[in-house]
């Protein structure tokens, strides 16, 4: 066998949103582009906002001297201060550059911090359902994954949570605006999360650190608000990336911030420049550290995604499908007509309809749409949907 038995389980077990790819690539070429309606993809498609652009133009045209040489490895001190500043006007936090890190996108700042924090066989507490990747970035670092499961609405159960930590818990990630679902958390969930940490971490006299994964922070619909985390719970790492909000998905550039009242903050944050270094990221590109430091305010145009939530939820609903309105990020997870969503999901690619089982993030019986897509796409798949409703007579129409 070439690759590694634990690569290989991966593979296989990561394997649904790799299947619906490729599946769509299939199609694609079978029936045209313009005729296969591509929901699977988390693939951010509004440009960068204007004045992202601006300040990359002045950056390439008048370079400053050095930029693209090395440096600290936790990341140029006066982007790293800018953010800072961000953060102290967000949370009221006394931040400093010193609690800062830029990294090469969410994804190697949670592998940073797990990486620097997980000891062999510590326990990594994830909420279903989940981004399917915590799990195999768990299992990159010797750690265990143990799943809590959410409620029908999808916010944390603190009961739930309360059982699954153990004297083994080291790490509790949550995301909100989350992926799948949109769901955003609101502040009496957050502060039940963090009343269990805090009685947890006394029990076993260590504190078990909270990871906020908050990519989607800024994509949050009308009449939604997102919290600040790191306010409820001082042992928090806020981790986040501009590849939703800026638009900036290939471009691989995240910050990770340990909240100034951490315990051993100086210590963590000497952790994580270290495992970012021996991890092979060394540092985040510098180029684009320097151009968001200035776009922290920035975004994509968010009515553009909430006038496509708004045109898919009442379609779906008014088909029968169950789902909760998402208040955040640009996925929707409604219930699958059928126990087995993975034999739905099937009979979508008939309609030429790509979409992923909801078993992918933990949570069977769902599925997710991604309606990060052209909106043109969207309308022409309006009629596929009611075409494959009427095939389900357990559908019943929602208001």
């Amino acid at each position: 066998m070439p690759i590694s038995r634990a690569v290989k389980e991966a593979l296989g077990n990561s394997s649904w949103i790799r299947r619906m790819f490729e599946e769509g690539t299939r199609l694609k070429a079978n029936h045209g582009s313009e005729n296969v309606f591509d929901f699977s993809l988390g693939n951010p498609d509004l440009a960068p906002p204007e004045e992202f652009i601006q300040r990359l133009r002045e950056l390439t045209a008048d370079e400053p001297g050095g930029i693209h040489r090395y440096m600290p490895n936790a990341g140029w001190p006066e982007v790293r201060g800018k953010i800072a500043s961000h953060l102290r006007a967000r949370t009221g936090l006394d931040y400093a550059g010193r609690h800062v890190l830029m990294t090469v996108g969410a994804g190697g700042g949670l592998n940073v911090a797990l990486r620097a924090l997980l000891d062999p066989g510590d326990e990594v507490v994830i909420l279903a359902p989940y981004f399917v990747e915590y799990v195999f970035y768990i299992a990159n670092h010797q750690g265990k994954t143990v799943v809590s499961e959410t409620d029908e609405t999808f916010a944390p159960d603190p009961e739930d949570l309360a059982a699954k930590i153990t004297d083994r818990t080291r790490v509790v990630i949550i995301n909100s605006p989350n992926n799948p679902t949109g769901r955003v958390y609101t502040e009496g969930e957050l502060k039940k999360v963090a009343d269990v940490l805090e009685a947890k971490s006394k029990e076993y006299g260590r504190p078990i650190y909270l990871i906020t994964d908050e990519p989607y922070r800024r994509i949050v619909y009308t009449g939604y608000e997102c919290p600040e985390v790191p306010p409820f719970y001082r042992n928090t790492i806020l981790i986040t990336s501009h590849s939703k909000d800026l638009g900036l998905a290939g471009e691989r550039i995240g910050i990770l911030a340990v909240t100034p009242k951490a315990d051993d903050a100086d210590e963590l944050i000497d952790g994580f420049t270290f495992t970012n270094r021996t991890l092979g990221f060394v540092n985040a590109p510098s180029l684009f550290q320097l151009a968001v430091a200035d776009c922290q305010d920035a975004s994509v145009d968010i009515a553009t995604y909430e006038a496509r939530r708004d045109l898919l939820v009442p379609h779906l609903r008014g088909l029968g499908f169950q789902l909760e309105e998402p208040g955040g990020a640009f996925y929707l997870f409604p219930r699958s007509p059928i126990p087995d969503e993975t034999l739905f999901v099937k009979q979508l690619m008939e309609e030429r309809i790509l979409v992923v089982p909801g078993r992918g993030f933990g949570r069977p019986g769902y599925f997710r749409i991604s309606f990060a897509i052209p909106t043109d796409v969207l309308e022409r798949s309006l009629p596929a949907w009611k075409r494959v409703a009427a095939q389900y007579p357990e559908l019943q129409p929602q208001s």
